[in-house]
């Protein structure tokens, strides 16, 4: 049987790297991860753009100093230099495919996989999850092993 666990954190918000809200805190958690899978939502019920808010994610994660990182199982990686993948969540409800559209072509240039899912019907769910172990047990594509 395979296992993994998982750390979630809440959304993060501009300005996180500077304390904004509780950007610090959420941020030293990830120092411990290995990976970084981001949730990302799709759908247009909330009228935000998914790849502009990737891309505070990615400024905030690029430009976190860090406290104090130690050298234990994850290592002593940068945030921002961290393997990721994007979950594109409410598939279900997605109302115009060009937002996932813009969304996976705008990762493919940053090398990041895309996975489509639903977490209200499990949609993606099985193929996410096993992107997920391949890069954690090092047998994903571009990982080494």
């Amino acid at each position: 049987e395979r296992s993994f666990v998982l750390a979630d954190v809440p959304g993060l918000i501009e300005g996180a790297r500077e304390g904004h809200g509780l950007g610090l805190r959420f941020l030293s958690h990830l120092e411990r991860t290995k990976m970084l899978v981001h949730v990302i939502d799709v759908s247009s019920a909330t009228g935000r753009d998914p790849v502009d808010d990737f891309q505070v994610v990615c400024r905030e994660l690029e430009s976190y100093a860090g406290g104090e990182i130690d050298a234990g199982p994850a290592g002593n990686v940068p945030l921002g230099a961290k393997p990721q993948i994007v979950a594109a969540n409410k598939v279900d409800a997605l109302d115009d495919a060009d937002r996932l559209a813009a969304l996976q072509r705008w990762l493919a240039g940053r090398s990041i996989a895309v996975y489509p899912i639903s977490a209200a019907t499990g949609d993606g769910l099985g193929a996410l999850r096993e992107a997920v172990w391949q890069h954690l047990s090092g047998t994903a594509p571009g990982t080494g092993t």
